[in-house]
């Protein structure tokens, strides 16, 4: 079913609001920035046309330290922490959810969910453990002189794989947003149809 993007000022309701939306923004460009000097990082051919690799290495230390900080700052949001409860949250319907989503079942009444769905919910639970592995392997790799060198090596296997494991992940949260033109819009202006909210998440009250 094809969903109305341009819906009537009176059908669309608000979903996010504005520290939701600057949270969300500003961590996805720290991440963005991060996975992109990785890349100029381990991959040769970047390397080659990047160059000044100790400049690239240190944007990618700080934007990584920096990164649980938007995070930090929204939590002095009563509706971030709305949000962060929102997502902290399982039911029996994100139990429903999962259980279709395996077995590929695509219809709407198959997949309950409220303001966030349960694929959300483990996505937005994985990257923010993710996140702080990768914030802790990354001090120990960059204070060498504070730790063994077993720690050292056995955190820069972790953040390596890990590394490549999360930008796998990000393919797919984008492809997915990709798909999905109403959510994005969502997260751009805070608002969504009325109609997309009703079949996406049918247990929301906003």
């Amino acid at each position: 079913m094809n969903l109305r993007v341009d819906a009537p000022p009176q059908a669309r309701i608000r979903r996010f609001g504005r520290s939701q939306k600057w949270v969300h923004r500003t961590t996805a460009a720290l991440m963005g920035i991060c996975v992109a000097t990785a890349a100029c990082l381990y991959i040769p051919q970047f390397a080659e046309l990047v160059g000044r690799r100790e400049l690239v290495v240190r944007v990618h230390e700080w934007a990584g330290l920096t990164l649980p900080v938007p995070v930090l700052l929204g939590l002095a949001s009563r509706a971030f922490r709305a949000d962060l409860g929102f997502l902290n949250r399982f039911g029996p319907h994100d139990r429903v959810w999962l259980r279709a989503a395996l077995r590929r079942d695509k219809r709407r009444a198959s997949r309950p969910a409220g303001k966030f769905n349960a694929g959300q919910k483990i996505y937005a639970a994985w990257i923010a453990g993710a996140t702080l592995v990768m914030l802790g392997t990354g001090l120990l790799m960059w204070f060498t002189h504070l730790t063994p060198i077993q720690w050292r090596t056995s955190a820069t296997f972790v953040h390596d794989w890990l590394a490549l494991t999360i930008g796998i992940v990000l393919a797919g949260h984008i492809g997915m947003a990709l798909g999905d033109p109403e959510a994005r819009r969502g997260l751009r202006t805070g608002e969504v149809s009325r109609e997309w909210a009703e079949s996406e998440h049918p247990l929301w009250r906003p």
